[in-house]
């Protein structure tokens, strides 16, 4: 039997205090083999997060079906208060674990990173620096690659086609990206003009690459407004990283990556320059985001550019034109 009314139910549920918030996806059934030493550098990931975030972040760890020495872990971290939210499941995979996490607050700015990543000092400053200063910027990445631009890229180009400060701009730090096709085990037989340019824009004193990679990036909350309860089967992994990478564009948002890099991938096997982890950092004061928010585009807008135009871009002859219009260095052209 109830008597009365729950008094919570008149209660206004204020904006929250955080404007950030981290979801790393863990796995790790065991601590053999491929998974010998993913706890160790487990521990290197969350640690360099914790000494590289203000106060204002929420830290979201969703343990997708790890062993007892794991989740022994991660429950001390929460009990510390060094993280604020630890959900336990079975292994449900990558992507529901991150639907796990995304539910239940409307912080405005998420990162999903994978469980293996070294983050550097200032890549949260420098991250908001790109949405600040970029208002249609819908994710974020820190890590430069190449030829980002070549997926879910087609509304940024053309939106800027005839844009001059969308032009092909010199890679800033060259050993951080040939320390990230190293470390998931590329030889470096790949085209080395990769590593000096990449398609990137500017506008007022940012720069950034066009495109970002998938391992490690910062989302407006607001493109999440809408999604699946549940993705399964055999290539559930693959359709939920596409899923994923959709939903910005159906906002008409742009896929950018900060200018130098902020994180470095792990990988699973450990080595002795993962014991640099950055140091702690003084947080800075971080008032309310506001950020500017998109609505759903139609679809005949989604179509032209990101269905029809990157089909016409992608011709060579085309191509090659565009390349040169946009100022990489005529020698790079053929084989870029």
């Amino acid at each position: 039997m109830r008597i009365g009314s729950n008094p919570n139910k008149e209660i206004n549920q204020e904006q929250s205090f955080y404007i950030h918030q981290i979801i790393v996806p863990v796995y790790i059934p065991n601590e053999e083999g491929y998974f010998l030493d993913a706890l160790k550098i487990l521990k290197i990931c969350l640690n360099s997060l914790f000494n590289t975030i203000h106060d204002r972040t929420f830290v979201t760890i969703v343990n997708n079906g790890s062993c007892s020495n794991v989740v022994k872990y991660l429950n001390e971290l929460l009990e510390e208060n060094k993280i604020k939210e630890l959900i336990h499941t079975d292994n449900i995979g990558k992507i529901n674990a991150v639907f796990k996490g995304l539910s239940g607050n409307n912080i405005e700015l998420v990162t999903i990173t994978d469980a293996d990543v070294m983050f550097l000092s200032n890549w949260q400053t420098e991250t908001l620096k790109v949405f600040s200063q970029i208002p249609k910027a819908g994710v974020v990445g820190i890590v430069p690659q190449f030829k980002m631009y070549k997926r879910y890229c087609g509304n940024v180009i053309f939106d800027n086609l005839f844009n001059k400060n969308l032009k092909f701009l010199p890679v800033k730090n060259q050993e951080a990206m040939i320390h990230f096709y190293d470390s998931i085990g590329w030889d470096r037989n790949y085209n080395q003009d990769y590593l000096k340019f990449g398609l990137g824009l500017t506008q007022g004193d940012v720069q950034c690459f066009v495109g970002s990679g998938h391992f490690v990036a910062t989302y407006k909350k607001d493109v999440f407004e809408e999604l699946l309860s549940f993705i399964g089967g055999k290539k559930a992994a693959g359709i939920g990283e596409d899923y994923i990478d959709n939903k910005p564009l159906k906002k008409g948002y742009w896929r950018l990556t900060t200018y130098d890099n902020y994180a470095f991938h792990m990988g699973n096997i450990y080595e002795d320059w993962m014991e640099n982890i950055p140091k702690k950092t003084t947080s800075e004061n971080y008032s309310n985001l506001n950020l500017f928010k998109r609505k759903k585009i139609g679809g005949v807008n989604y179509f032209i550019k990101n269905k029809l135009f990157t089909r016409i871009i992608a011709v060579d002859w085309i191509l090659r034109i565009f390349l040169k219009w946009k100022k990489l260095p005529k020698q790079m052209v053929e084989k870029y």
